[in-house]
């Protein structure tokens, strides 16, 4: 269960970043609301993990999960552009959030 609520948590990493984004400096007050409620979630669900995930592992699944949605996110929405060297990389870190699993 620990597993699932991290990478759950970690999805949420994601959304709190692209709230972040669209709040244009926490000028736009939905966006805000959708970054207060998603960052408190997300850190709470770390939280929670680390209480049966290794403190190094958990951060680093949750971070990587994250960063790999958090990006997915801007190529889709074109904010960035998908060069074969981000996409190379992204993959890199997915690769590396799965084996912490496998070895875990």
């Amino acid at each position: 269960m620990s597993w699932a609520i991290l990478i759950f948590s970690g999805a949420l990493e994601a959304v709190w970043a692209a709230a972040l984004h669209r709040s244009k400096g926490f000028r736009r007050p939905v966006p805000v609301l959708v970054f207060l409620v998603s960052v408190i979630a997300s850190t709470a669900g770390l939280a929670i993990a680390m209480q049966s995930i290794p403190t190094g592992t958990a951060y680093a699944v949750w971070v990587g999960v994250g960063v790999v949605l958090t990006s997915a996110y801007a190529i889709i929405t074109k904010v960035e552009r998908p060069t074969a060297a981000r996409l190379l990389l992204l993959c890199g870190i997915a690769a590396c959030v799965v084996g912490l699993k496998v070895v875990a």
